[in-house]
């Protein structure tokens, strides 16, 4: 079938975006799913740092790419041996797991090697491509690639939720609230009564942040950003305390999220730490990005650090968690969103990249 899917042909492109236009809609030749794998018609696909750092090269991949990897859609067709239902609702899911492997083992402590393969070589989890361009193979973001109206994806790729969840709650739920959602409670262990800090409002962050919120008990909030606007976001969704990282001194937390990616926010965040307490670093810096670390201050300071990779989550049981919490109404995701047509992806780039906004969820 023939979809429309915004295409990068080439890396390293600069801003603005808007202007120089990195990402062109397409017409693409989507081919039918094979066994395992799932037609999906997109709803909402969100934007995310994790595509940008694939438009500006930090993030080396193969082109041509349909990019996007955080979405919802609706299953309009399956190849064999699948099990999910037509007419569900699914969660696009940025590293499937092949179940198989050691690091598959580990109960989302480690990626799977076998996903890891294909998301960096542009492939769906069996190694198949199902885009193709003026009669050339377009390779999948992440097997996911939902900047486009229809997807096929590995079934290992998707996670059913209830159709009664709006897209841009959904699609939000399979990638900023995985990933910082899940650095607090997989990683960290929080269970509510600690005290957290939060390094980074953008989409990943303003998502630690309302879980955080979601299931404290007695536990205090620190929100921490450069962006003034953001502080302010902060303390309406629930933070106890904001600041900018030159206010840091004096404060500290048991549990400290960077979100950001960047080597000063994780900086600030170890002395956000307190002692005792564990740092969890879930932003992806660009390649030979370093840091300064004092290692007395983790040794005399008994601080643990955690590196943890799309929350250390296995989604399949962590997402129908989150969907819980937000049918409680203690996870509003929809606060963060903005929703926008997918005809102003470059504009939306540029918002991004300038930390304008904290999630823009593209609508087909």
């Amino acid at each position: 079938m023939r979809i429309q899917a915004a295409v990068l042909e080439q890396q390293e492109n600069q801003r603005p975006y808007a202007k120089h236009r990195p990402l062109t809609l397409r017409e693409v030749q989507l081919q039918e799913p094979g066994p395992g794998e799932v037609l999906v018609r997109i709803t909402a696909a969100g934007l995310c740092h994790s595509d940008l750092s694939v438009i500006d090269g930090n993030r080396s991949r193969p082109v041509p790419m349909v990019l996007g990897h955080e979405s919802a859609g609706i299953i309009e067709q399956v190849g064999p041996g699948v099990e999910l239902a037509l007419g569900q609702q699914v969660i696009s899911v940025f590293l499937p797991r092949c179940e198989n492997c050691a690091a598959c083992a580990t109960g989302g402590k480690l990626p799977c090697t076998a996903g890891t393969e294909a998301n960096t070589a542009g492939t769906l989890l069996t190694g198949a491509r199902r885009l193709v361009m003026d009669g050339q193979p377009v390779h999948h973001h992440l097997g996911v690639s939902a900047f486009a109206n229809y997807a096929v994806m590995d079934e290992r790729s998707l996670v059913a939720v209830g159709n009664d969840v709006p897209p841009e709650v959904a699609a939000v739920l399979g990638c900023a609230v995985l990933t910082g959602g899940g650095a607090l409670r997989n990683a960290a262990g929080a269970s509510g009564s600690e005290d957290v800090a939060i390094v980074g409002l953008g989409g990943v962050g303003m998502a630690a942040l309302l879980v955080a919120v979601g299931q404290r008990t007695t536990g205090k909030i620190l929100a921490i950003d450069a962006n003034e606007d953001k502080l302010a976001v902060a303390l309406e969704l629930g933070a106890d305390a904001a600041c900018t990282p030159q206010e840091v001194a004096g404060r500290s937390a048991e549990i400290a999220i960077e979100a950001a990616g960047h080597p000063r926010a994780f900086e600030t965040a170890l002395a956000a730490t307190a002692v005792g307490g564990t740092l969890v670093t879930v932003g992806l810096p660009a390649p030979g990005a370093m840091s300064a670390i004092e290692p007395l201050s983790l040794t005399a300071g008994a601080r643990t650090i955690i590196g943890s990779y799309m929350g250390s989550a296995l989604p399949a049981n962590d997402i129908p968690y989150y969907e819980g919490l937000w049918r409680a109404g203690r996870l509003p995701v929809q606060k963060l969103v903005r929703t926008r047509p997918m005809e102003q992806i470059n504009e939306a780039l540029d918002e991004l990249a300038e930390g304008r906004s904290v999630r823009q969820v593209l609508l087909p």
